[in-house]
Formats: structure tokens, C-alpha cells, sequence
């Protein structure tokens, strides 16, 4: 049986000070995470702290993009040997905002995906169509070419490589689909992975909260949640955790 994954995706929030106040308050509630996995992944300059912080705690830690060289003349790139150096133990690779915002091609994400597993990370890939393309009726083959591109050519163990669906019309929207449409998707996705899918993880991120994860997390296909505004407050990242113990 496939362990349940909740990752919480700070993106540009929390330098250090605020690291430091969100981990004592999440702390302090004395959450269990025995049964799941449990990442947070924020900003590159708050990741020594919250490795130091979350040490032996069973919440990981996570980067939210690295580069496909381990190093070199590319200024303003993070390497995997940098991100292994301070205790990272996981890479969210590929999501929208990488790709619309600064032009991340299904190329580039499997170039970093194939740097992130040869230093042993553990890697989250997010895909996810557009409104357009939703509307369009193409979101499995948006999904389908996003996956398929990103993975090509790769060998890897389906332990360390998670599936993110984060629809992008959902992100930050509030709107969320259907939990069986979103189940779904994952079903579908699973099926593009073949006879490896029933391995990997899929998890489902768009506007994830606690009244509706533990919809989410029922679906037979739905593996965990890529968690955005949700998990910047200590208290409903907590009661996210707890009710995916309760799963």
C-alpha cells in the first residue's frame, strides 16, 4: 500500500524570523506523523533553519527547484550538491509557476529531474493544464505530453519519484475540481506510467484545505497533497496532517 505524502510548498514566504516563529508554533501541537510522509519546502535562505529546526522530528525537508548542473558560470542557480550539503532530503521539480514564470520547458524538467535522482532527492514532478486547455478537453493530453517528456529516457526507482496534479486553473483560485474528477486524473496518470505506476505516488495541489483534503485523500488513486497557502499557517498544516493520519 502506497504511504500517504503531504508536502507543504512555502514558494516566496518566510525568510528565517518566520521560519523560526511557524516551527515552534507547529511544534508545540506535538503532531504525529507516523504512518505518512510529511515535507515542508521553503525558501532557499530559511532551508538551514528549518533543517536544523524540524531534525529528527519526522517532518523532512524539501527544496522547491534545483539545477541540472551540480556546478558553474550559472548565476543564480541552486545545485543538488548544495541542497544535499545541508540535510535536503526532497526537490519539487517542474511546477506551473517554474514553467509560465520563468519558461521551464518538459526538457528542463527532466534534465533536472535525472540531476535530482542521481544524487539520491527525493522528487516531486508537478503537471497540471490550463484553464484553456481544461476547457479545450486536451488536460490528459497536456498531462499525458508533460509526464511523458519529463521522464523520458529516465530509470528510477518509483520510492523516490512522486507525481504532483496541481491543475493550474486551481492554484491559488480557491476553485478546486471534484474530488472524483480529480481521482480521475489520477487514475489516468497512473495508467501513462505503466507497470511502475502502481509504485509511484501521485498527489493532488490546487487550493488544498483542511475542509476539503480529506476528500481528496478517500480517492482510491490520490496518494497525498502539495499543499500551498494551507501550509504557510501552523494550525491547518497541522489539522492537514492529522487528518491524513486518519486516512
Amino acid at each position: 500500500m502506497r504511504k500517504l505524502l503531504i508536502g507543504g510548498n512555502w514558494k516566496m514566504h518566510k525568510g528565517i524570523k518566520e521560519t523560526e516563529e511557524f516551527s515552534k508554533v507547529l511544534l508545540n501541537k506535538e503532531i504525529k506523523t507516523e504512518g505518512i510522509d510529511v515535507f515542508i519546502a521553503p525558501p532557499f535562505t530559511s532551508i538551514p533553519t528549518a533543517v536544523e529546526i524540524f531534525k529528527d522530528t519526522g517532518i523532512s525537508i524539501g527544496a522547491q527547484n534545483l539545477f541540472w548542473e551540480e556546478e558553474g558560470a550559472y548565476t543564480g542557480e541552486v545545485s543538488s550538491l548544495f541542497l544535499k550539503e545541508l540535510g535536503v532530503k526532497w526537490v519539487i521539480i517542474g511546477h506551473s509557476e517554474r514553467r509560465n514564470n520563468f519558461f521551464e520547458t518538459n526538457e528542463k524538467v527532466r534534465k533536472k529531474v535525472k540531476k535530482a535522482l542521481q544524487k539520491d532527492l527525493n522528487v516531486v514532478i508537478c503537471i497540471g493544464e490550463k484553464e484553456e486547455e481544461r476547457e479545450e478537453g486536451r488536460a490528459k493530453e497536456v498531462v499525458e505530453k508533460q509526464l511523458q517528456e519529463g521522464l523520458l529516457g529516465l530509470e528510477y526507482n518509483p520510492e523516490k519519484l512522486s507525481i504532483a496534479y496541481e491543475p493550474v486553473w486551481a492554484i491559488g483560485t480557491g476553485r478546486t475540481p471534484h474530488p472524483e474528477d480529480a481521482q480521475r486524473m489520477h487514475s489516468i496518470i497512473r495508467e501513462i506510467l505503466g507497470k511502475k505506476g502502481e509504485e509511484v505516488r501521485i498527489m493532488y495541489g490546487g487550493s488544498v484545505k483542511t475542509n476539503n483534503v480529506g476528500d481528496f485523500l478517500k480517492q482510491g488513486d490520490i496518494d497525498g497533497a502539495l499543499i500551498g497557502g494551507a501550509s504557510l499557517d501552523p494550525d491547518s498544516f497541522a489539522e492537514i496532517i492529522k487528518i491524513a493520519r486518519g486516512i
